[in-house]
């Protein structure tokens, strides 16, 4: 089972993309589980056309722990397993304490003996690195971890402090930055920043995403580019891109 985290800043299109490489990695015939650790509860939407999907922290509050797998996880395309972890009641506790309660729950009730998935992504808000959202990080959740970023200041800015984090645990065992990931706003100089900033943090550009209206379109129906438009080039983009994680992650 290898399991990887992507990080970004929010509204960089990492859900977006998470989605389309779950779709890819099942087309290709992976058992694949994605657990969205965003409060915003949306990772995976595109996954199961939008379908209602109780977040775990949602259960905890109702039912302390008189739920059940099945309560937790949504299949969507390709049989991919859909969990999100959601947020607290709005100006009440901690964000991060959802993704505690996701990945503390699934590994109780026996979510990876259960499902057997080759492939574990975690869908990660990288605004801000502490707490809840530096657990999929930790030893025993990912092996890897991805991030997404444009060259807007602000997502090159994000992705700075995230790495910044990624190299502070190193010493603790957590996961290893795997690479940078290039979701392009078209903005001036956008492919000579991210490098820049692949060169600062010691890391490399490992895939490339173009601006695309053919994203807009598929998530107004509701699904993946992958699902949507199958033969569309940013289909094969997202496809190239998957191919590239599992090979940096030894597969």
């Amino acid at each position: 089972m290898v399991k990887l985290a992507v990080y970004g800043k929010g509204g960089i299109g990492k859900s977006t993309t998470v989605s389309n490489i779950a779709a890819a990695l099942a087309d290709m015939g992976y058992k694949v589980m994605q657990i969205g650790c965003d409060p915003k509860a949306d990772s995976t939407s595109s996954l199961h056309g939008g379908a209602e999907i109780k977040t775990v922290l949602d259960l905890v509050r109702e039912r302390k722990n008189d739920f059940t797998l099945d309560e937790m996880v949504r299949i969507g395309y390709g049989g991919v397993v859909c969990v999100e972890a959601g947020g607290p009641t709005p100006g009440l506790g901690c964000a991060g304490r959802g993704i505690i309660a996701a990945l503390e729950k699934l590994k109780e009730k026996g979510a990876y003996e259960r499902f057997k998935p080759d492939v574990v992504i975690y869908d990660v808000l990288g605004d801000v690195v502490c707490g809840g959202f530096s657990m999929p990080m930790r030893g025993g959740y990912a092996d890897k971890v991805f991030i997404i970023t444009s060259g807007e200041n602000m997502a090159i800015h994000a992705a700075a402090n995230i790495a910044v984090a990624i190299d502070g645990f190193k010493d603790r065992g957590y996961a290893e930055l795997g690479g940078l990931i290039l979701n392009r706003r078209n903005v001036r100089d956008e492919d000579a920043k991210v490098a820049e900033l692949a060169s600062d943090i010691g890391s490399e550009i490992i895939g490339e995403l173009s601006r695309s209206d053919t994203v807009t379109d598929a998530e107004d129906l509701g699904k993946t580019v992958v699902e949507a438009f199958p033969d569309s080039e940013m289909a094969g983009e997202y496809r190239t891109l998957a191919k590239k994680l599992l090979e940096i992650c030894g597969i």
